[in-house]
């Protein structure tokens, strides 16, 4: 009888170890899988740059690659003529010309063409005047 007891006890405690194994393992696929893919991609991302190539930094400044030193982890920007170094880690994203996000993370240097229609657009300067009116003076004007 007591063999029986504890063979159904042995029973119950590996169902309750197998629970938090199982948990971890969804956690695993859920959490820490995609992270480490996205990480990869990022990583992959900082390898494939090319001078020449329109990015976005951390920040949120765009600007083009005109050096790259792999041994300092350093990026030399050009950003409207204004040379900007960077840590190599603070390039968040490649950027095709019109500053839309490339997909395929594939850093092609710009071409003539693509630096001359880069160009940020000027600000629109039209300006409109509001004027209030009350009720007096739409009054008069009946």
């Amino acid at each position: 009888m007591t063999v029986l007891i504890c063979a159904a006890n042995a029973g119950g405690s590996i169902v309750s170890l197998l629970i938090p194994l199982l948990f971890l393992g969804i956690l695993y696929f859920l959490m820490m899988r995609p992270q480490k893919k996205q990480q990869q991609q990022y990583q992959e991302m900082l390898n494939n740059l090319q001078k020449g190539a329109h990015v976005v930094t951390i920040g949120g400044l765009y600007g083009v690659i005109d050096s790259i030193d792999r041994d300092k982890n350093t990026v030399v920007l050009d950003c409207d003529g204004i040379y900007l170094t960077f840590k190599l880690r603070a390039i968040r994203e490649i950027v095709d010309a019109n500053g839309a996000a490339v997909k395929n993370n594939d850093a092609k240097p710009a071409t003539k063409a693509e630096k001359e229609t880069a160009k940020p657009a000027e600000p629109a300067t039209e300006t409109t005047e509001t004027t209030k009116t009350t009720d007096a003076d739409e009054a008069s004007d009946k």
